[in-house]
């Protein structure tokens, strides 16, 4: 990839350059294809591992969103362990979402939609949210599409965030409770080799208090 390119470029230049990946996904071994110009093409990323290691299943239904999909190791999990929900794989990275799709018709995935953000309707609220979220996109740009997102989760649905220690997780926790709506409350779940587990609560309502069960 070239020094001014990254892997949140709309278009990334350049072939493709496909390359097989064997891997791990929902605890069945898989094949899957990858290429440059995308995150962590060679392997599932230590943060990600770490947020599929620390997070429960997802609901079996409703709408699952995957905010940063690269090359899709969340949204197949996701796909893989809930087949009657619908699954959004959303990036900005054209080459990661055309790469998603062909991944999960390899698997004999349906309920997967790759697409950018504008192509999520404008209605969709989600069950749960999953993201290892491009954090190197700048201040600014990840706090504006999380309080996007977050927000769009149903009462009573979690979002799960991983994010390395020293690249500001604690400091992020601190901005999404001061920054997201009153019903919701940020728990740090998990911490696992250098990184944290963030867990977005949307309260219910009925009573629910921040003493909330952890996985």
């Amino acid at each position: 990839m070239a020094a001014t390119e990254h892997y949140f470029s709309a278009t990334p230049g350049g072939e493709p350059k496909l390359r097989s990946l064997s891997v791990i996904l929902a605890g069945r071994p898989v094949t899957v294809t990858t290429a440059g110009g995308v995150f962590s093409p060679e392997r599932i990323d230590a943060g990600t591992g770490v947020l599929l290691g620390h997070t429960p299943a997802p609901p079996p239904g409703g709408d699952l969103l995957d905010l940063g999909c690269g090359w899709g190791p969340l949204s197949l999990t996701m796909a893989m362990l809930s087949p009657r929900a619908t699954v959004w794989a959303v990036d900005v990275n054209e080459r990661a979402l055309d790469l998603v799709r062909r991944n999960a018709a390899d698997l004999g995935l349906t309920n997967i939609n790759a697409c950018t953000p504008d192509d999520v309707p404008a209605d969709a609220e989600f069950t749960a949210i999953w993201s290892n979220p491009p954090i190197r996109v700048g201040k600014n740009e990840l706090h504006g599409m999380l309080a996007h997102w977050l927000p769009r989760l149903q009462r009573g649905s979690d979002g799960w965030l991983v994010v390395q220690r020293n690249l500001g997780s604690d400091s992020l926790h601190r901005w999404l409770q001061g920054a997201l709506p009153e019903d919701f409350v940020v728990l740090r779940a998990a911490t696992h080799k250098g990184y944290r587990v963030l867990r977005v609560r949307h309260r219910s309502g009925t009573g629910e208090t921040q003493a909330i069960d952890l996985p």
